[in-house]
C-alpha cells in the first residue's frame, strides 16, 4: 500500500510539472521594465525585518529566562 501511494504521488507530481507552461510572462515583463529589482528589494527587506524581529524576541526570552 505504501508503494502504491508513493507511486500515485510521483505520478501526480510529474503530471503537474508537465502541465506547466514554459513561459513566465510576469517575470519577463517585470525584468524588461526593471521592476524586478523593486520586487527583490522589498522581499529582502521583509526577510531582514523578520530575522531582526526573531533575534529581538530571542534576546527578550533569554533575559526573562535568566531572571527566573
Amino acid at each position: 500500500m505504501k508503494k502504491f501511494i508513493s507511486f500515485l504521488s510521483m505520478m501526480f507530481i510529474s503530471a503537474i510539472l508537465f502541465a506547466q507552461d514554459s513561459k513566465i510572462e510576469m517575470a519577463d515583463e517585470l525584468r524588461n521594465s526593471g521592476k524586478i529589482y523593486v520586487v527583490v528589494t522589498v522581499m529582502l527587506l521583509l526577510f531582514l525585518a523578520f530575522i531582526i524581529y526573531l533575534f529581538t524576541i530571542d534576546k527578550r526570552l533569554k533575559k526573562i529566562e535568566k531572571g527566573k
